[in-house]
């Protein structure tokens, strides 16, 4: 896929779009799985959300006007699809975001999938305490290792509101750490 517009091109032809998908879809799955992970917390609505995310962005390709790198569209498509699914999982069980957020922290070690020890648990419970942009710009920058200016083009907002927010963020956790 090192030509984007020609990978683009086979995925909005109707001869080569199954191929293409196939191909696009083996190529993203792990870094979407591990970036919808970081906010859904559980490993089987990551998997429900990353099959959404898939669907969103077959069902879409035709309107992607390449003003950004595919990679960066999809990944903001899997990040609203993400936010949506604890907004709506939220109102069904009568909680707020935030709340259900909690909830799914506490049944993470309880996840067969969840490798962390206590250290990682705490720092999972720190970034939760965050508000929502300040979450998302800290994990994708800190564990799923994006660049500012991929983070800028996949939420879109300025690389300077970006470091800020992230070194907000970080100040909250290290707060956060030594208090608990």
């Amino acid at each position: 896929m090192n030509d984007e517009k020609a990978f683009i091109a086979q995925l909005l032809n109707d001869s080569t779009r199954d191929v293409a998908f196939r191909q696009l879809v083996a190529q993203y799955s792990r870094p979407l799985y591990n970036h919808i992970r970081t906010i859904v917390l559980s490993h089987d609505d990551t998997d429900d959300v990353l099959q959404n995310t898939f669907i969103k962005v077959f069902q879409n390709l035709k309107n992607f006007k390449g003003e950004s790198k595919l990679f960066s569209w999809m990944y903001r498509i899997a990040t609203n699809e993400a936010l949506t699914f604890i907004s709506q999982r939220a109102r069904k069980g009568g909680l707020t975001s935030g709340e259900f957020q909690e909830k799914s922290l506490k049944n993470l070690t309880a996840d067969e999938y969840f490798e962390g020890d206590a250290i990682q648990l705490k720092l999972q419970q720190a970034v939760a305490a965050l508000p929502e942009k300040q979450q998302l710009v800290f994990k994708m920058h800190y564990f799923q290792e994006l660049k500012y200016e991929e983070i800028s083009e996949i939420l879109n907002t300025s690389v300077g509101a970006l470091k800020a927010s992230y070194h907000h963020a970080v100040k909250k956790i290290e707060d956060y750490v030594n208090r608990h």
